[in-house]
């Protein structure tokens, strides 16, 4: 995983996320989902190109349930897009490359 990848818990996540002054990207995801794995690269590439303007993690629903089931997460891979707290956008799915980017510059 890129180093530019931060990894979110329940405990992080409010002071990572709900807190942060930056787009913050989340990629819901679980181990055994291989469609999540397929997306990882990307979510690494984008974490990397954008690390300037965007903070991009990773949670695993398995080991988060509490925040997962917060934000009615029922499928996965799902990316939420938070700004200023509050989900701004949700991707579900795998999605190519550059439509996650156009959701990441509609929103920084």
């Amino acid at each position: 995983m890129s180093e530019a990848v931060e990894v979110f818990t329940d405990s992080s996540f409010e002071e990572r996320v709900e807190k942060a002054d930056v787009l913050t990207v989340v990629d819901f995801w679980a181990e055994w989902c291989a469609p999540c794995k397929m997306l990882s690269p990307t979510v690494a590439e984008l974490a990397e190109e954008n690390k300037d303007v965007v903070r991009v993690g990773k949670m695993n629903v398995d080991e988060n349930p509490q925040t997962a089931s917060k934000f009615g997460i029922r499928g996965i891979p799902t990316l939420l897009f938070f700004k200023n707290g509050k989900v701004a956008e949700q991707l579900v799915g795998v999605r190519p490359k550059n439509e996650i980017q156009e959701t990441i510059d509609k929103n920084k």
